[in-house]
């Protein structure tokens, strides 16, 4: 595989389990870290609720698959994503893969993508099962990115996924502790490493701030200072 500047990533979305809304805000996020060089969404066409992201696949010039179910009990959407996602494996080309959907049935392909050395980023919404989530080697919950663009009198439409600020403390601490350290002074970037090695979930929108500074700085529990441009923690109490 070439030298790349940028990861290059096959996006796969479950149209069946993602709502439209999603899709801009998705790939903008997917952009920043990395090239979403394969897009394809998957669905039935013919069916009336995928309307919306017939016309996201239109704007943001998405490839769509027609996936139809030819019994009721069949998820045509899932096995259609699967059979092409190993096909994408095989041809060495992409660096990971980012698979859009809340439905935990993806699990078992995030894993074997995973055993493949690749790196599986999911992205769904926040009800979205624990098990699909611990797979990913990073988990985007996809209300964190569309609640802070929604017009204050929109925000109803979509449940909010924001927790406080203080429910990020314990993982803090956590981080804190897995570190080996001379003093009590933890460098930040040290604490988030940590904290997305065993929380691939973890997103400081989810606490209300853009930065882990910005929380971190937000809680009495912790003192902060820079040392030679680099932000450290420490416990305060």
């Amino acid at each position: 595989m070439p030298k790349r500047d940028r990861p290059l990533y096959a996006v796969l979305i479950d149209a069946d389990n993602i709502p439209a809304r999603y899709a801009g805000p998705m790939l903008k996020e997917i952009a920043s870290f990395g090239e979403p060089a394969l897009r394809r969404v998957y669905g039935d066409w013919s069916a009336n609720q995928l309307k919306g992201w017939a016309e996201a696949a239109r704007t943001f010039g998405l490839v769509t698959h027609q996936e139809t179910a030819n019994t009721s009990r069949k998820n045509a959407t899932d096995i259609g994503m699967v059979i092409d996602a190993m096909d994408i494996l095989h041809t060495g080309r992409f660096d990971g893969f980012v698979l859009i959907s809340s439905d935990s049935d993806f699990t078992a392909l995030a894993n074997r993508i995973r055993e493949q050395g690749l790196e599986v980023i999911g992205i769904g919404e926040a009800k979205t099962n624990a098990a699909l989530r611990s797979v990913c080697n990073r988990f985007i919950i996809a209300e964190n990115l569309v609640e802070e663009l929604a017009p204050e009198n929109k925000k109803s439409e979509t449940k909010s996924s924001k927790r406080p600020p203080s429910d990020a403390i314990p993982l803090i601490i956590s981080a804190m502790e897995q570190i080996e350290q001379d003093d009590d002074w933890y460098p930040l970037s040290q604490i988030g490493s940590k904290i997305m090695a065993t929380h691939s979930d973890f997103d400081t929108r989810t606490y209300g701030k853009q930065k882990l500074s910005e929380l971190v700085k937000g809680l009495k529990q912790f003192e902060t200072r820079k040392t030679n441009n680099q932000l450290q923690v420490r416990r305060s109490d």
